[in-house]
């Protein structure tokens, strides 16, 4: 058996992992972790039984007395490196799929996991339907360099753009190569109507609203043609199956792996 805490246990991704690990054969759920809600017990929160494990705000106390194996995190992205590093030193494995960090700080990690030869897995999206629409638009980018791509989520959303739309905006420009796209003489009447603007000229749109879930289109333009590549997560429930996933294949690595892609497509 798997020994899981959940790290932001009271939010929409994190009452999801609650209930798929619990449903699960080879894991079990030893704690969950929130500043919001502290006391409550964790069953209720995803409209199961009660578990006896109630939210803790204190990660580093939770992973010493519950001793877990794997700490999956759906915090917030001013929190998540910091927990990351805290689970490691505590010698856990993190599965991550909040997004947000900077540059450094994913250095900084694969740093200390490499050290403690430790596994960690640390996904922009879990949903495998979104990793197959990123490798697909990368390979339709040697064909069709050019590129827009718009990512459409809830309004509660910290981080614009999402992660998914800068992996996404990554793989293109790799795979395209040198490669300028766009009109240099543009006028923004209104400034950032053109959307956010990654390596090659790739211009990146944000959509915030209520109702939305996850989702993105990957726009390529060419002679008399278009191709459009798109991906909705229609419930959270479509990424449990990817953090399954990582939780198993997490126990057996060493070092950072970054991208759930990296995980299907060895």
């Amino acid at each position: 058996m798997i020994r899981v805490v959940v790290a932001g246990a009271y939010g929409r991704m994190g009452r999801e992992v609650l209930k798929a690990v619990y449903k699960t054969e080879d894991m079990i759920l030893v704690g969950a972790v929130d500043v919001r809600g502290e006391g409550q017990d964790v069953g209720p929160l995803w409209g199961g039984p009660e578990m006896g494990i109630t939210l803790e705000g204190d990660l580093e106390k939770v992973l010493a007395e519950a001793r877990p194996d794997v700490m999956v995190d759906f915090t917030t992205p001013d929190a998540v490196a910091g927990n990351i590093k805290t689970a490691l030193k505590s010698g856990v494995r993190p599965v991550v799929g909040t997004t947000g960090m900077s540059s450094g700080e994913l250095e900084e990690i694969r740093n200390l996991a490499e050290s403690l030869k430790l596994g960690c897995v640390i996904a922009p999206n879990f949903a495998i339907g979104a990793v197959l629409m990123m490798r697909f638009a990368a390979e339709a980018a040697r064909y069709l360099p050019h590129v827009e791509i718009i990512e459409l989520h809830h309004d509660q959303k910290l981080d614009a753009p999402s992660g998914t739309a800068i992996k996404t905006a990554e793989l293109v420009a790799a795979a395209r190569g040198d490669f300028q796209q766009g009109l240099p003489t543009e006028i923004e009447k209104i400034p950032g109507v053109r959307g956010g603007s990654y390596e090659g000229g790739i211009r990146i749109h944000s959509v915030r609203l209520p109702g939305l879930v996850a989702h993105q289109e990957v726009i390529f333009g060419g002679l008399g043609q278009t191709l459009s590549i798109r991906h909705d997560s229609i419930s959270r429930e479509s990424f449990m199956p990817g953090v399954l996933l990582a939780v198993r294949r997490v126990m057996h690595l060493e070092g950072v792996v970054y991208g759930l892609e990296n995980l299907l497509f060895e």
